[in-house]
């Protein structure tokens, strides 16, 4: 059931019609991360130029993505009032949308009674789950993330990411 775990570009760039991904934690504390969140701690200032360093990759690879019609879409449970990394994540969200992302925000109260798998995950082409793992501090987890094509895994990851998806607001309409 559970296999090597494929690069995510790879996976990406394989996809043929769909990426989604969903986010439960309220704070995640990866290392690459913090000093952009220390910044945004003291000035409320996000990187919001696509082609930054910290952005660039990422931007290139879901343009590419949505150019060949894959839909990429990332959903967030968030519990109210939101975290100051919430409130980092809703600051540089533009950056997402600019490059093709359709993003949407859920708050927590409103996600009680959807049947929720343990971790983030990507699903690809409704069949690919990637699971990302984290500690309680919000730092990747050893190992980081596992991988599966089991179909019921892949059935249970759509049907909680539609759950969401649906009750969801969009990035524009929800405010932190």
């Amino acid at each position: 059931m559970w296999l090597n775990v494929p690069d995510f570009d790879q996976l990406l760039h394989s996809a043929q019609y769909s990426a989604i991904h969903l986010e439960m934690r309220d704070i995640y504390g990866v290392p690459d991360e913090a000093q952009a969140v220390e910044r945004f701690r003291e000035t409320g200032q996000s990187d919001l130029d696509p082609e930054s360093e910290y952005w660039h990759e990422w931007t290139a690879m879901v343009r590419e993505a949505t150019r060949r019609g894959v839909a990429v879409h990332r959903a967030r449970i968030v519990s109210e009032p939101v975290t100051l990394y919430t409130r980092y994540l809703h600051a540089m969200t533009p950056v997402n949308v600019a490059a093709g992302e359709d993003v949407r925000w859920l708050p927590r109260h409103n996600a009680s009674d959807l049947a929720l798998p343990g971790n983030d995950f990507w699903v690809f082409d409704d069949h690919a789950v990637r699971f990302n793992h984290f500690t309680g501090d919000g730092d990747w987890a050893d190992p980081r993330t596992s991988y599966t094509e089991d179909a019921a895994v892949a059935k249970l990851c759509v049907a909680a990411f539609e759950a969401v998806w649906e009750r969801a607001i969009p990035h524009d309409q929800y405010a932190v």
